[in-house]
């Protein structure tokens, strides 16, 4: 066995010490949250595009210039809410709240991560850096105190991700029909209704008000906004399968086959909030809940092959 001499060991301890540094502000950055942007590629799907590699990469490009500027909102954010946060039973946890990272530390961070975006989405399209600063200013402004007006905060989260649909499309000049929109609106909606349901729920178990905005929902409010949400997705999305423009574009009548998934992983969601209380970040649920990995999967699966794959035995 080979023995470890002491300046390899020196070496291994000082790259160890090195990423532990690092790892905070990589959390502070709130990477896994850059899931949502792979929004930007749903309208090369929708279109039949993707695999399109050049439109592919510049979207790519894309992804990551709208992550940085993401970023850079989700530090200022956390610096915002840096004291309310060390109430929190989960976000007592975040780097700026714990004290990992010093608030001066976070700002300068979020002041890289928007030049770093800005930067990439110039050398992208002028008309995706619009949108792209259209979404900072919006977050800005919610960060700042927007995100305390009951209702509006919930559709300023829900237009962030309409805003990333609309990037994809500028990107690869990929129209975006009307029924995708919506969908993807009322889907956000739906979940951002779903977290401020799990702020309700530490209020009422704890007695303290985690969110500002908190004052201004129940859970019958919730409850009934959820149900009611679901429901006009369902119809939107059925709607969107069967709209003559989206059946002359594919040639098929056979989407409304994958609402069955749209609907299974639907009812998922409100089992998770409404039986196991368990809301959260629909980011993390998404992660962890197998149902619904599964359920999106086969969405998918069963998309792409009628959309991709019209000789496909099975759909003929």
């Amino acid at each position: 066995m080979t023995m470890l001499t002491s300046s390899q060991l020196t070496h291994d301890r000082a790259r160890a010490g090195g990423l532990k540094a690092v790892l905070p502000y990589l959390r502070l950055m709130r990477l896994h949250h850059w899931v949502k942007n792979s929004f930007l590629f749903l309208p090369l799907f929708f279109a039949g595009e993707v695999f399109n590699v050049d439109l592919l990469l510049h979207t790519l490009w894309g992804f990551f210039a709208f992550g940085l500027v993401a970023s850079s909102i989700y530090i200022l954010n956390d610096f915002m809410d840096r004291e309310s946060d060390r109430l929190h039973p989960v976000k007592c946890k975040r780097p700026l709240a714990s004290g990992e990272v010093s608030p001066a530390a976070g700002l300068v961070l979020s002041a890289l991560c928007l030049a770093g975006g800005v930067t990439l989405a110039l050398f992208i399209k002028e008309k995706f850096l619009f949108v792209l600063m259209i979404y900072f200013f919006m977050n800005l402004g919610y960060s700042l105190g927007l995100k305390n007006v009951s209702i509006l905060d919930v559709f300023i989260l829900a237009l962030g991700f309409v805003l990333r649909i609309k990037a994809g499309g500028v990107i690869t000049h990929v129209a975006i029909s009307q029924w995708l929109m919506i969908m993807i609106f009322l889907l956000a909606i739906f979940m951002a209704v779903a977290k401020r349901r799990d702020d309700v729920l530490i209020k009422l178990s704890t007695g303290m008000d985690m969110r500002k905005v908190v004052k201004g929902y129940n859970l019958d409010f919730l409850n009934v906004a959820m149900s009611l949400i679901s429901a006009i997705i369902i119809v939107a999305y059925l709607m969107y399968t069967i709209s003559p423009e989206v059946m002359a574009q594919w040639k098929t009548y056979r989407l409304y086959y994958t609402t069955m998934f749209v609907i299974a992983g639907l009812l998922r969601y409100l089992q998770i909030c409404l039986v196991e209380n368990n809301t959260g970040s629909p980011t993390k649920l998404l992660l962890k809940d197998r149902f619904l990995q599964v359920t999106l999967l086969l969405w998918g699966a069963s998309f792409y092959a009628i959309i991709y794959m019209p000789n496909f035995n099975l759909f003929k």
